[in-house]
């Protein structure tokens, strides 16, 4: 069977991303003998877009299915593939930025990643471990000196495009401040149940893609929610149109210009989340999608602190 073929979304650095991620972050994370038989099997299914992080512990996992999908056939060469990787929050110091995702490159056995991204806009303490750290471990990022770093790695072509992860209007503008190169890609939690409104306007001007992660609400995560999988709206939509709450939600995130993240291990509901290219809403469906409650899922806690640089959830997400 021909893989389906995902459509691409030129980045403002001049490169391609197809316009479906599958991510790799779970927790708990399964072990090698699960995961890398998953990505093997997302490679066959069509996906050519994979989303992984130094926190996440999946990048030597993946780039042992790429080795095997090289090996296999499955695909011609290392460029038929887009790899994300994201610097976490005890690297993102001045410095420790380019050892990072040197490290990165290592456990995934490439010589680049598509798109290297800011984690968080969060700096913690070197050596503060998963989230077993305290509230005095966290410290004001250095936007300035860190996305310098960062385009160091571009300018080396270590990482073909460059952005960041749950950045907000006020940051990503002190960001832009004194940016030669403008993050690519600005990944976000987005859903039809927290919609992020004001940072994709932000991002749209200043040619800023973004991408998509939590794209069916993250059920199933400690701090997920049924808000989509379970939304009446969706629910009457996907009934209606013969597809699944899952295509519907994906679908609206295709139509309101984002690129949706989607994570699953089942080859079956894999499949079926690529199938979002060939069908369109109607105007009335997204008229109603409009109307879904807006929630954020994942609230940062961990990140706020009377004592740190974010006292507020708003200074946080701002």
């Amino acid at each position: 069977m021909e893989a389906k073929t995902i459509p691409e979304v030129v980045l403002n650095s001049g490169h391609k991303m197809p316009n479906l991620g599958f991510g790799t972050g779970t927790v708990p994370l399964p072990p090698p003998h699960v995961l890398i038989p998953a990505f093997i099997e997302a490679i066959k299914a069509g996906y050519r877009h994979f989303d992984t992080a130094a926190y996440y512990g999946s990048e030597e996992p993946l780039g042992q299915a790429i080795a095997h999908a090289l090996d296999q056939g499955l695909i011609k060469s290392r460029s038929e593939l887009f790899v994300t990787s994201k610097l976490w929050c005890t690297e993102a110091h001045p410095g420790l930025v380019l050892p990072s995702l040197k490290s990165s490159l290592q456990r995934l056995g490439l010589e680049y990643v598509d798109l290297y991204l800011i984690h968080f806009p969060v700096r913690l303490r070197q050596g503060a471990k998963g989230l077993k750290y305290g509230k005095e471990d966290i410290l004001p990022l250095d936007i300035k000196g860190t996305w310098e770093d960062m385009e160091q790695c571009s300018k080396l072509g270590l990482a073909k495009s460059i952005g960041v992860s749950n950045f907000g209007v006020k940051k990503l503008s002190q960001l832009l401040q004194n940016a030669i190169i403008t993050p690519a890609v600005n990944q976000v939690e987005m859903n039809a149940a927290w919609k992020q409104e004001n940072v994709r306007k932000f991002c749209k001007e200043r040619g800023i893609h973004v991408t998509a992660w939590s794209p069916l609400g993250a059920n199933g995560a400690v701090w997920g929610s049924l808000a989509v999988m379970d939304s009446p709206i969706l629910k009457e939509i996907a009934y209606k149109s013969g597809k699944s709450v899952a295509q519907v939600a994906l679908r609206w995130i295709i139509e309101e210009g984002a690129t949706p993240i989607a994570k699953s291990f089942n080859s079956e509901r894999m499949k079926q989340n690529l199938k979002i290219f060939d069908w369109e809403l109607s105007e009335s469906d997204s008229e109603k999608i409009k109307q879904i409650p807006q929630h954020r899922g994942f609230n940062g806690d961990r990140f706020v602190s009377e004592f740190g640089p974010f006292k507020t959830h708003e200074e946080l997400w701002e």
